[in-house]
């Protein structure tokens, strides 16, 4: 009997926990997060309450327990180096310490990784502690920038010129406000074209690469409106994406694995966990836009969903280091993920509002979400994630929008992710880009 406790309660731990539920192996799920997540609740035989910063508190929950294994959802904890703790109490974890954890968590250290084991993937770029020369390599890159807070944000650290940034004062404002707060930050390039998710499984050494993924940052159809967490992602059955060659999928994975390798390299610490690489294909090529030490949400709900393998066997085997290239399956079918977010997402959304919905239909996913009075209530951000499966993208597209249509609350959601309108639009842009 194998006891697993699951660290996080929103809708990427609702699909790690499902998977768990269902394995041969015979196990105890627990759980700890900051609310219970009712799905989660359900299938766990105890649920820790507390923040996800008390990392002593979740070290002697998971000793008092006999936990085995930890599987550490999101970022914040591995930052703060959870891993390493349970790790000297002996406890095994699926994620990464905190010293290649920085491949998240800090912009300035992934680019400097990637710099040393693939250069070309990086874009012109230059680190800023103060704005002693920021104007002056604004211009040099001709207005086309981006900004990138060096720390976690929650995927709301970056600013984009044209987009959020209207003028080279704005830019300025923004890089002034993130010194008075006492950080530092990178000034890129601004890279062209459509982004793409490889999240790879890694035990130290191997890399098992999961399916491609396209998410959704912005808040409404069209690609309009201020940065999100994600609205929503889809993949397609060949586990490629339309505008993508065969060359550029394994230039990817390429790029993973040379990162996991020279983080070991640089660290001495070998990455366990699962690393997210968010890439860009453009008129040169596939480049890096940023580093996770995660499973993305919602990409894990794509990814896991069409998963056939034992997903706790394979977590045995990336802990014990005996990843093959075989140790992990797909189903040939395409996802699509769509989620319900509160009305006045992301900037000022509202809360505390009751949600209706099937709870106990396997494509419904949880997210910031809480009991009250046996009726789930909204916390304010993502509040539920849907999936549709199919041999068919646009198949899958329709299931997916069916089902959410029928979550009822103060909420929104884009209709058009997984719609043949908008990945035909993208598939054409990204024809005009390499021309």
């Amino acid at each position: 009997m194998k006891n697993v406790l699951v660290v996080g309660s929103g809708a990427r731990e609702v699909a790690i926990c499902r998977k768990i539920s269902i394995s041969s192996i015979k196990n105890t799920l627990f759980c700890v997060s900051p609310t219970k997540n009712p799905q989660i609740e359900n299938l766990c035989s105890n649920y820790l309450v507390c923040s996800l910063d008390e990392i002593k508190k979740i070290c002697r929950y998971a000793v008092n327990k006999k936990i085995d294994l930890v599987i550490v959802g999101p970022e914040n904890p591995l930052a703060g180096g959870i891993v390493n703790d349970l790790e000297s109490f002996g406890i095994s974890c699926l994620g990464p310490k905190k010293e290649v954890a920085m491949i998240e968590t800090s912009k300035a250290f992934a680019r400097n990784i990637i710099e040393d084991c693939a250069p070309e993937k990086n874009p012109i770029r230059q680190e800023f502690s103060s704005l002693l020369g920021v104007k002056d390599f604004i211009n040099k890159l001709g207005d086309e920038y981006v900004i990138k807070y060096d720390g976690l944000m929650g995927g709301k650290g970056v600013k984009i010129s044209g987009e959020h940034l209207d003028s080279v004062a704005s830019g300025l404002e923004y890089a002034d406000s993130i010194i008075r707060n006492g950080g530092s930050f990178l000034i890129e390039e601004k890279l062209v074209g459509e982004e793409f998710s490889l999240m790879s499984f890694v035990d130290g050494k191997t890399c098992c690469h999961m399916p491609l993924v396209q998410d959704h940052k912005r808040a409404f159809e069209g690609d309009l409106g201020p940065n999100t967490g994600g609205m929503g992602t889809y993949s397609f059955a060949d586990h490629s994406l339309p505008f993508l060659k065969d060359s550029d999928v394994a230039e990817a994975q390429r790029t993973n694995e040379l990162v996991v390798k020279q983080l070991f390299k640089k660290t001495g610490v070998p990455f366990v966990g699962i690393l997210y690489g968010g890439f860009m294909l453009t008129k040169n090529g596939v480049k890096v836009i940023e580093y996770n030490a995660r499973f993305g949400d919602p990409e894990a709900m794509n990814v896991l969903s069409i998963m056939t393998s034992d997903f706790l066997e394979l977590c045995e085997c990336i802990v014990n280091g005996e990843l093959n290239k075989n140790s992990v399956e797909f189903e040939k079918l395409s996802t699509v993920c769509k989620y319900a977010v509160p009305k006045g997402y992301p900037n000022k959304p509202l809360k505390d509002f009751v949600v209706d919905c099937d709870a106990k239909n396997v494509n419904i996913y949880l997210a910031s979400v809480k009991l009250v009075e046996d009726k789930i209530v909204a916390c304010g951000s993502r509040t539920v994630a849907v999936i549709g499966k199919n041999k068919n993208i646009f198949d899958s597209e329709s299931d997916a929008e069916n089902l959410v249509s029928t979550i009822k609350g103060q909420l929104f959601h884009r209709k058009d992710i997984g719609t043949e309108k908008l990945i035909l639009r993208r598939v054409a842009r990204m024809k005009r880009i390499l021309k």
